[in-house]
């Protein structure tokens, strides 16, 4: 990318590729202290239903399961990489959201619901892409949580000058996700950087803040969204996290109190009701969600088996068992319903 070989991913064919879910039990608290690396040492070709349409929606049929959100594996890690070059950034992109469409369709029977990628890094691209999203189907577009790398400098997406995108998505009702990926994040000298760093040559694996980054960064997106008032200027605009966990809610929610006392006047309504009215949060499967669903409301959290990813489910509803605690009609809510109304759209 941009002349750099990256080594975010070490097996970019995927073939063989590790088994879905093979780090579940690392992810568990890896209960036999094994390394990572030991959990991907078994591989397989790989399925069919990993990359054609028709075998995915028999495998959600055989799963159980109504329909699925697909979203970028190495897309999401791309344009940190070339944001120095806006033109490639949006050029990438166009191509990538054509194939997209292409290949797996942005709504494939109802069943396969797969996001167009969006950046903000020109803002006259991303109203004509969403445009293009909108007129082709899609239920919702994914962005990265960070503040693209525009002609005039860094801005944050809910800058006002960022409204003309906003105001459409608003219009719309279409969902916008945000989504885990390379947000640029730097570890300020206390380790080392670059998406697949925390690998050393022989496979080990050590602790560092760099394993924060991904937590930080949704942290500072999402907040930044309140922080902006983007929700007061567009009531209507819908956004999930998704794949970003959830523990920084209490932390989150702290600090929008404390802002709001410390700014009285600043925001026209409680900055923590105005970000639980706009935002649904997917926290990593392993999070609590029952604390996930204090935070929110179970009609604001929705389930993600991030599968067939080894850091994610074995298969799909084996999350069920983490909601069980809940009535039914909560349990469906994470499980099915708030997915469900996400997908739709909900024109202003």
């Amino acid at each position: 990318m941009g002349g750099i070989v990256s080594h975010a991913v070490v097996n970019p064919t995927f073939d063989p590729v590790a088994k879905a879910g093979a780090m579940h039990d690392y992810f568990r608290g890896n209960p036999n202290k094994l390394q990572p690396y030991e959990f991907l040492r078994e591989r397989e070709p790989i399925p069919a239903e990993y990359r054609d349409r028709d075998a995915r929606v028999a495998k959600l049929d055989e799963f159980g399961l109504e329909g699925v959100w697909l979203f970028p594996t190495l897309g999401i890690l791309y344009e940190e990489l070339i944001k120095h070059d806006i033109e490639a950034v949006t050029t990438l992109f166009t191509a990538f959201n054509r194939w997209l469409d292409d290949d797996w369709g942005l709504d494939y029977q109802g069943r396969i619901f797969a996001s167009p990628y969006i950046t903000l890094a020109d803002l006259d691209w991303a109203c004509r892409e969403l445009e293009w999203a909108i007129d082709n189907g899609a239920r919702h577009v994914v962005m990265r949580p960070a503040a693209p790398h525009t002609a005039s400098g860094q801005i944050p997406v809910s800058d006002p000058r960022n409204d003309p995108f906003w105001a459409r998505v608003n219009e719309a009702g279409i969902t916008v996700v945000v989504h885990a990926g390379d947000s640029g994040y730097s570890s300020n000298g206390y380790a080392v950087d670059g998406f697949a760093a925390g690998f050393s040559g022989n496979g080990r694996w050590a602790p560092s803040v760099k394993a924060f980054h991904i937590e930080r960064a949704a942290y500072d997106f999402l907040i930044t969204l309140v922080f902006d008032k983007l929700f007061e200027r567009f009531p209507n605009v819908r956004v999930a996290s998704v794949e970003n966990g959830a523990e920084f809610l209490g932390d989150l929610f702290n600090k929008l109190r404390s802002t709001d006392h410390k700014m009285p006047g600043y925001f026209s309504e409680d900055p923590t009701e105005s970000f639980k009215r706009n935002v649904w949060i997917n926290p990593f499967w392993e999070d609590d969600v029952t604390t996930v669903v204090g935070h929110m409301g179970a009609e604001r959290v929705i389930f993600g088996s991030d599968w067939p990813h080894i850091e994610g489910m074995p298969r799909p509803l084996d999350y069920a068992v983490e909601v069980k605690q809940f009535g039914d009609a909560d349990q469906q809510r994470i499980m099915r319903d708030n997915a469900r109304e996400l997908t739709a759209r909900r024109p202003a």
